[in-house]
Formats: structure tokens, C-alpha cells, sequence
């Protein structure tokens, strides 16, 4: 049984929670305070029983944490390690953000499309700038 501390947090974050998992997982664990099987929620939410479980066991261990994604997910950059050399060739080639994937094609064998490498560069913190590379802090002190 869960808590009313616990039952309101829950119902607040299913009712007004902007990301999706948060909502899913929380709607999970109300219903299953209302003696709803691991089999039922798993074909409620399209998911496996293991899962649930996994949600149930993260609920128990680290409660209102658990709902959120954990860090880390997702797909990994292919240039890190390499921000040096993308600074250097950015300087190099300017506003051209062209020829900086034609170098990682040709030097590293690292194929990526431009948007890919502006939001490296915004990640990173490097912004270009009429043919010169500025850090964050330079471009806002300008």
C-alpha cells in the first residue's frame, strides 16, 4: 500500500507531468495500489512483464527518481573524444561546416551530417563565428 504522501505525488505527476515515461510509469504504479495484476498492466501499457518489474523494483529502491529516464540513454555522439580537432578544423574552414565532415570522412572514416555536428558544437559549447571559433563565455562577454 502506498502512502498518501506518495498517492498524491503520483497522481499529480500522471495528471500534469510533461514527459511521457513519467506519466506511464506513475498511471502503472496507482493502478497496481488498486490490486491490478503485473500480467494486466503489462497489456495495459504494451509492455513486458519484466518491465513492470523493473519499474516496481525501481519504485521501491529509489521512488520518485525511478519514474525519469536515467542519464546516460540514447545514442552517443561519434566525435567525442575529438573536440579539439573539430575546434581546429572549424577554425580552418570557417562557416563552411562542409568541408570539417569531409575531413572526418576522410581522416577518421566518421561519417555525419551537419546537423549532427551543430548540435555537437552547441553541446560542446563552440559557436562559429565569421571565420573564428568562440567559446560560449567568449560569445557572451562580446
Amino acid at each position: 500500500m502506498l502512502k498518501t504522501e506518495e498517492l498524491e505525488a503520483l497522481e499529480l505527476l500522471y495528471k500534469s507531468s510533461h514527459d511521457n515515461l513519467v506519466r506511464k510509469r506513475s498511471h502503472c504504479i496507482l493502478l497496481s495500489n488498486q490490486k491490478q495484476s503485473i500480467s494486466a498492466l503489462s497489456k495495459i501499457f504494451g509492455v513486458n512483464r519484466r518491465t513492470i518489474e523493473r519499474w516496481f523494483d525501481g519504485w521501491v529502491q529509489r521512488g520518485l527518481q525511478s519514474l525519469q529516464m536515467a542519464p546516460g540513454r540514447g545514442v552517443k555522439t561519434r566525435l567525442k573524444g575529438h573536440e579539439d580537432e573539430v575546434k581546429k578544423q572549424v577554425e580552418i574552414h570557417g562557416r563552411n561546416l562542409k568541408n570539417v565532415l569531409i575531413y572526418f570522412q576522410e581522416t577518421h572514416n566518421i561519417t555525419i551530417c551537419k546537423k549532427t555536428l551543430q548540435n555537437f558544437l552547441k553541446r560542446t559549447g563552440l559557436y562559429v563565428e565569421t571565420n573564428q571559433v568562440v567559446s560560449k563565455d567568449q560569445a557572451e562577454s562580446r
